[in-house]
């Protein structure tokens, strides 16, 4: 029976060890997106990172990536920028590698 409770205990663990890479990998595919998006709002320095953090905070409202997706078309909008949604999860799934890269030291 120790053996079984072993076992369970290392898989809970492995479990939360994986959430919590997902967690850093997404906050930074989202800080990367931020920065992308910034760059396309004329924002450098100082203002592109304060709104990249903005990016990665927007993810916090509800579950999913949607709260991201309409923070930056709505700004993008009010900045005069036209790109869909779309355009904006082409972004996210190419920076999702770089990401996992970047917090896992893999390719």
């Amino acid at each position: 029976m120790a053996a079984f409770d072993d076992r369970e205990k290392g898989y809970e663990s492995k479990f939360a060890r994986d959430e919590e890479m997902n967690f850093k990998i997404g906050a930074r595919r989202n800080k990367l997106l931020g920065l992308w998006a910034a760059e396309k709002l004329g924002k450098t320095g100082d203002l592109a990172m304060q709104y990249a953090k903005d990016v990665v905070i927007a993810d916090f409202e509800r579950d999913g990536i949607e709260d991201v997706v309409e923070k930056v078309l709505g700004d993008f909008a009010a900045a005069g920028i036209t790109l869909t949604a779309d355009d904006i999860h082409k972004e996210m799934h190419r920076l999702l590698p770089v990401a996992r890269q970047e917090i896992l030291g893999t390719k």
